[in-house]
């Protein structure tokens, strides 16, 4: 069972989290291809003044999207978060999202982010003024509140339902507590108990039981993976395949695609390459690597090779020997020789 923002009905009730330095074009280009129905992008600032960095420029670089365009934006100043949503809109934003969720620290200095949940009113403004601003859905990200003594969820979704906010994910933890201890799902299901608009529902679903768990305990229309894609793009399709047979699995999420993973591994490689160039592609490719390296466990050597690499040439040679032999290697481990 799948659910629409606004216009657009998803083909399915898995999302990709928008992730500062991980979602970018390469990166949700993949996971759409193995399922995710929308592809959050990074984080961009509402600020115009800033859009001519590098890094702001190529957040707003939509040429290589393959799914919906989804553009999040965050900042403080209603009259400019809604001059910055008709902006990205006329760049060909199919959906504006609100970060009210960022709790890193140099994000909430600037009241911005899931710092923003602690004004109620203000963010009554936000939404107002982005919604009148643009004929596209406008969706938002949030939090269950500012600490476990403010759990203001459901009043936030109230105030997004009543300006005609399109639909909201909640992350299950508090602006206080970043990303420590664990997420919790109660708040989630109030608020979806609440409002009419689809929730979306987001934090610790790194399996497809996790997610149908959370699914069927919350009543949220979706889930949104964040941490458990890094590395692991395919997760999308195993959750996407177990909400299909509702049932529970006994298998690795990567069993199934251990075969192929070098092969989605290097292509990750050269589209990094292809679209950052040969410095901050390497150096963008090294976080992803490492996180390949976790997920297949691969020995430390293989890790250290990747990560000392100085050149494309020589980073993509040593992922194809490493990550080439994974699948040999977890066959000698499953069957004992």
């Amino acid at each position: 069972m799948s659910f629409a923002i606004g216009p657009y009905r998803l083909d399915s009730r898995v999302l990709l989290a928008p992730m500062a330095g991980v979602t970018d074009p390469p990166f949700r280009s993949l996971c759409h291809r193995f399922g995710a129905a929308l592809c959050g992008a990074e984080m961009l600032t509402s600020d115009q003044t800033l859009w001519h960095s590098a890094k702001s420029r190529r957040r707003m670089d939509h040429r290589i999207e393959s799914g919906i365009r989804t553009v999040q934006l965050a900042g403080a100043e209603p009259a400019q978060l809604a001059e910055a949503a008709k902006m990205n809109v006329a760049l060909g934003a199919q959906i504006i999202d609100i970060n009210l969720g960022c709790p890193a620290k140099k994000v909430c200095d600037r009241l911005c982010g899931s710092a923003l949940l602690s004004d109620e009113p203000l963010v009554a403004r936000i939404f107002d003024a982005v919604v009148a601003a643009v004929d596209v859905p406008v969706t938002v990200k949030i939090r269950t509140g500012p600490d476990s003594a403010t759990l203001n969820a459901v009043r936030v979704a109230d105030l997004a339902q009543r300006a005609g906010i399109a639909a909201i994910a909640i992350h299950g933890r508090t602006r206080a507590q970043r990303f420590e201890g664990q997420a919790e799902y109660d708040t989630i299901r109030n608020v979806k108990q609440h409002v009419d608009i689809p929730v979306i529902a987001n934090g610790d679903i790194t399996t497809p039981a996790q997610a149908l768990a959370v699914l069927e305990y919350t009543g949220a229309d979706g889930v949104m993976i964040g941490r458990g894609a890094q590395g692991a793009p395919w997760i999308f399709q195993a959750v996407n395949e177990h909400l299909g047979k509702v049932k529970k699995s006994s298998a690795p999420v990567l069993q199934d695609l251990q075969d192929d993973c070098a092969p989605i591994i290097l292509e990750h490689l050269e589209s990094l390459y292809k679209f950052y160039g040969e410095h901050t592609g390497i150096r963008m490719a090294r976080k992803h690597l490492s996180w390949y390296c976790q997920r297949l466990s691969l020995p430390a050597p293989a890790r250290g090779e990747l990560m000392a690499a100085a050149d494309s040439a020589s980073q993509f040679a040593c992922a194809e020997r490493w990550f080439g032999g994974a699948h040999q290697r977890r066959s000698m481990i499953m069957t004992g020789t």
